[in-house]
């Protein structure tokens, strides 16, 4: 495009030649010659504000010329600014955003059998690396240094006291005494250990064994204990306020009061923790457990019908199914983004357009007008070639006009 730009210049050097050469035995030459001369000078005028735009012209210092090479960060600002402003505001985004109802088209997505199998695989993908990277000395080493470390920092008594204290909250601990209880009264009424009573309490009555008389005031009396046992926890079990409930009440209490602040048991603690961090079955039990786990986990993964691929798929499945039914969800879902994109477009908006100044601002300004002129510069050369001919044609009217007011 370059040569053809040029070569209607130097056409018209030619015609404007040869016009002025024949113009006196050929009058009509001179609108020609007007022609000519008008479109040289739209030509180089043109050429002139093309290369400005990229450099220097005929490399002369000229004020006012390689505009965008001086100008390439202010570019890169004004650029960024555009984007941002034109294509990135709050409500550009969020109108876009409630067109587009991510809910709905995550449901369909996670919906479609296709899908929630890639969504499957690549969870598969994903777990299999871990495992790969896991699959390490250096990781099976620092798991065993972090339990034994973060052993260290438990305070083994509190903490069971706190449990046991959570554990008895709202009479917790009554509902397990009645689930002892009702074990117990089955045990106890059990043949088998009515049996073992009896033979107890016989073997221990020596002198009615001579008379023939030792099992039957066994049994006699493994029917009054168990009678008695029975009693005991029929009316623990219908009185809330028995006395054995209060003292069970208390013990706990008590226990737990103690095992969070007496220092004797807190020391038992210190004494049973440093024994665990010191002992070398705690490290090599934490590296069996890591070991088996990842050798279960790369088993499932390993298989065509893998258990984790499956539940993945299946879970992605139905949730695309429930979200699909439950409108309410979707709108919900919808609103939490909507409600959390305005902060989000504000901050990543300012971070694209930083992106965009600092990169312009890093580009070679050789580079970048290289780049802009192989991109744009097929278009600039066909604004030379018009000013070629609409300067010839203008050079025409004016000459024309000359000439008929003479």
């Amino acid at each position: 495009m370059k040569r053809v730009a040029l070569g209607l210049l130097c056409a018209a050097a030619l015609l404007y030649a040869l016009a002025k050469a024949f113009e006196p035995r050929h009058a009509w030459l001179g609108y020609v010659a007007a022609f000519a001369e008008a479109a040289m000078v739209g030509a180089i005028a043109d050429w002139f504000a093309v290369v400005a735009l990229f450099r220097h012209p005929l490399g002369l210092p000229i004020p006012h010329t390689a505009i965008i090479p001086a100008n390439k960060d202010r570019i890169g600002a004004n650029l960024a600014g555009f984007i941002c402003n034109n294509f990135l505001s709050t409500t550009q985004v969020l109108g876009k955003l409630k067109q587009f109802d991510p809910a709905a088209r995550i449901a369909d997505w996670l919906a479609a059998p296709a899908n929630a199998a890639k969504l499957g695989d690549h969870a598969v993908t994903v777990v299999r690396y871990g495992l790969t990277a896991f699959d390490d000395a250096r990781v099976r080493d620092f798991l065993g240094r972090t339990v034994v470390a973060g052993l260290g920092q438990v305070d083994l008594s509190r903490l069971l006291g706190q449990a046991l204290d959570g554990l008895t909250a709202g009479n917790r601990h009554q509902a397990l005494l009645d689930d002892v209880l009702v074990q117990v009264a089955g045990l106890i009424e059990g043949e088998e250990l009515q049996e073992r009573i009896t033979e107890a309490i016989a073997r221990e009555i020596k002198t009615l064994r001579y008379v023939g008389l030792d099992q039957l005031a066994a049994k006699l009396a493994t029917r009054k204990i168990v009678a008695a046992v029975a009693r005991t926890l029929t009316e623990l079990a219908a009185e809330p306020d028995h006395p054995l409930r209060r003292r069970f009440d208390h013990f706990v209490d008590d226990f737990v009061v103690r095992l969070k602040h007496d220092p004797e048991f807190q020391a038992r603690g210190e004494q049973i923790r440093a024994e665990l961090q010191t002992h070398p079955a705690l490290a090599e039990y934490a590296h069996g457990l890591w070991t088996e786990l990842l050798a279960w986990l790369n088993d499932d993964l390993s298989r065509h019908d893998s258990g984790i691929r499956q539940r993945v798929v299946t879970m992605a499945t139905s949730l695309g199914a429930r979200l699909q039914r439950d409108e309410a969800i979707r709108r919900w879902i919808n609103e939490q983004i909507e409600a959390a994109a305005p902060a989000a477009i504000d901050r990543y908006r300012e971070d694209i357009r930083r992106y965009i100044v600092e990169r312009v601002g890093e580009w070679n300004a050789d580079e970048m007008t290289d780049e802009l002129e192989r991109n744009i510069g097929r278009d600039l050369q066909f604004i030379r070639i018009n000013g070629t001919l609409v300067g010839g044609l203008v050079g025409l009217l004016i000459y024309s006009v000359t000439q008929l007011f003479a």
